[in-house]
Parts: structure tokens; C-alpha cells; sequence
């Protein structure tokens, strides 16, 4: 499982970073649409992606 923070949407795009800063850019169209800037999203071995529960508990 991969977790990411959510760095910014951009337009269509969601820029996301990992542990170590590295940076994804995911279609805005495959991200939960509560998604917000400072939210985490995690994806399983299969590529499902969820907001992460710690995220929504802290909102």
C-alpha cells in the first residue's frame, strides 16, 4: 500500500508527494471527490484509491 499527500490540485490534476518527496500527478477523475489539499490518500496493491481515515478524522 502506497500512501500520498496531497500537495495541490492543479487544473485536472492532483500533485501528490510520498515519504521521501517524490511527486505523482493523478487525474483529478480517479481521486475520491472529497479530496482536499493537505488530505492523504492511500492506494492498495490493486490500485484502488481511498482518502485515508486519519485524514477524515482530523477535518
Amino acid at each position: 500500500m502506497m500512501k500520498l499527500k496531497v500537495d495541490r490540485i492543479d487544473g485536472t490534476l492532483v500533485i501528490c508527494t510520498d515519504k521521501e518527496k517524490k511527486f505523482f500527478a493523478i487525474e483529478k477523475a480517479e481521486i475520491p471527490k472529497e479530496v482536499k489539499q493537505g488530505d492523504f490518500i492511500e492506494i492498495d496493491d490493486s490500485g484502488k484509491l481511498t482518502v485515508s481515515e486519519g485524514t477524515r478524522n482530523r477535518r
